[in-house]
């Protein structure tokens, strides 16, 4: 349960704790994209190989966020989150030393199952112990200006460590931050679980790793692959995602509550999770390398060029918080729709990477998008939700995420590939990526059209009533536990 005596300053340092989880998972994927050309020439890998290299970690946490937000539910918060940090930093200095590829890609699948036990449940740690909507929307604003801080510094710290000594070097930044935050938790955070412990959901935990990494190896593999090998993965993907939708409602504590659906906020968030972060992953991928394989920029400079996209992020993150405080979600979601439309349209229709003009355009407007989105992204997720579920309603919200981002670079990835084919990679870019722009506009359209229905009267409406019934549910589940004890 949550501490009420806490005092502003713990809180706030509670807060400063899980922003710095926040921070080294972030601070990760955006130092790796600098690295990736470098990781390329070194590990001699293809394409779907640097996918992999950020898929690998993207859909281990897209698969156990939702059982690292249930455990931390039942056993304790602090616990998981403690060992979620343990993990994260062992996983880091293997990756450091990762003597090839596969090795690479096994070492951030470890890093994955402790990035899986920070941020949902530090989320958790935020929602229980700022009560207060008006400071809990702060709270989570400041939060999401932490996505901000890891955009801007990624790109100039990876690209500083690759210049001056090797890709290598941008999993070490992970070990001092890492450790700094786990002896800050074991001597500052508070433990919390919920009430009522959930049982864990082995076959539901099954289904979702089925449906994510037969749907992403499908996905990535379809380029080089062929139909005949990926055809048998994607008719898994499509029998676990039934599974799931026949199984889960019928168990009293499932791992995907559906019911959390039945909520217009809820759902939309998480399309919008969705749609938001696979146009991230679209765009970083793309970016970094036209801007070093193609315009044959260093590391450094490449870093230097995503400064207009990441400052923005820094600035209007906060902002954004303050505005959901204030008026609600429905504005900075209308904002970061427009903007997460407008910018990758430049490129689509207008080959906006081959000026300088627009391609900083490009990127300041992309910037102000993903900016404006995080905070009510996970502000709806967890506001109308009871704080008895707040892991698991906070897990789905990551989930989507991670869900997005691993399908936003395995399909821009694969149009990408299929496009350039065997052609000369500097020549055949621009035109290869041009459908997978028009992929992320679709996804900045969705940002838009989501957080306009989800976000009104009705919406609102539908999210109390949700919120009535599965406490109406627990309150049944508890009695019921008591009677027949």
């Amino acid at each position: 349960m949550p501490e009420p005596e806490l005092s502003q300053r713990r809180r706030l340092l509670v807060l400063a704790i899980c922003c710095m989880s926040l921070l080294i998972v972030s601070l990760d994927n955006t130092v790796l994209n600098v690295a990736l050309p470098s990781m390329q020439d070194d590990l001699h890998a293809s394409t779907s190989g640097l996918q992999w290299t950020i898929d690998a970690y993207t859909l281990v946490l897209a698969s156990l966020l939702m059982l690292a937000g249930s455990t931390a539910d039942r056993i304790g918060r602090k616990r998981v989150f403690i060992a979620g940090l343990i993990v994260f930093t062992i996983g880091s200095a293997l990756c450091s030393v990762a003597p090839n590829l596969d090795a690479l890609v096994i070492f951030r699948m470890v890093q994955a199952v402790g990035g899986s036990m920070l941020n949902p449940v530090a989320m958790s740690i935020i929602t229980n112990t700022f009560t207060d909507p008006r400071e809990r929307a702060r709270a989570i604003g400041a939060w999401g200006g932490v996505v901000g801080i890891s955009m801007a510094a990624g790109p100039l710290v990876g690209g500083l460590l690759v210049e001056a000594v090797d890709w290598r070097a941008i999993f070490w930044i992970n070990l001092p931050v890492g450790l700094a935050a786990l002896l800050l938790t074991l001597r500052y955070v508070p433990e919390s679980r919920a009430p009522k412990a959930r049982r864990p959901d082995p076959v539901g935990q099954l289904l979702v790793i089925a449906l994510f990494g037969s749907l992403t190896y499908a996905i990535i593999e379809a380029p080089n692959a062929g139909l005949a090998t990926v055809l048998p993965f994607a008719a898994v993907a499509v029998i676990a995602l039934i599974g799931l939708l026949s199984y889960e409602p019928r168990r009293a504590e499932p791992l995907v509550d559906l019911r959390f659906f039945r909520s217009a906020p809820f759902s939309g968030a998480t399309v919008i999770a969705i749609s938001a972060f696979a146009s991230l992953g679209g765009f970083l991928f793309l970016s970094t390398l036209y801007l070093q394989n193609v315009r044959g920029l260093d590391a450094l400079h490449a870093g230097l060029w995503m400064l207009p996209m990441a400052a923005p992020t820094l600035v209007c993150a906060p902002l954004a918080g303050r505005l959901l405080a204030s008026v609600g979600p429905r504005l900075p979601l209308l904002i970061a729709g427009i903007a997460m439309t407008a910018s990758p349209l430049l490129f689509a229709a207008f080959e906006g990477e081959t000026s300088n003009v627009t391609l900083f355009l490009g990127y300041l407007l992309f910037g102000v998008g993903f900016g404006f989105v995080n905070a009510p992204i996970t502000n709806t997720a967890v506001s109308g939700m009871p704080r008895a579920q707040a892991g698991v309603a906070a897990a789905v919200a990551s989930t989507s995420r991670q869900l997005g981002q691993t399908l936003g670079v395995a399909v821009v990835g694969a149009v990408l590939a299929s496009g350039i084919g065997a052609s000369s990679y500097a020549d055949a870019f621009v035109p290869a990526a041009r459908p997978g722009w028009w992929i992320l506009v679709g996804c900045g359209v969705s940002v838009l059209v989501f957080g306009a229905l989800s976000s009104g009267r009705w919406a609102r409406g539908t999210a109390e009533r949700t919120a009535e019934r599965l406490e109406e549910e627990e309150v049944r589940q508890v009695v019921g536990a008591g009677e027949r004890s």
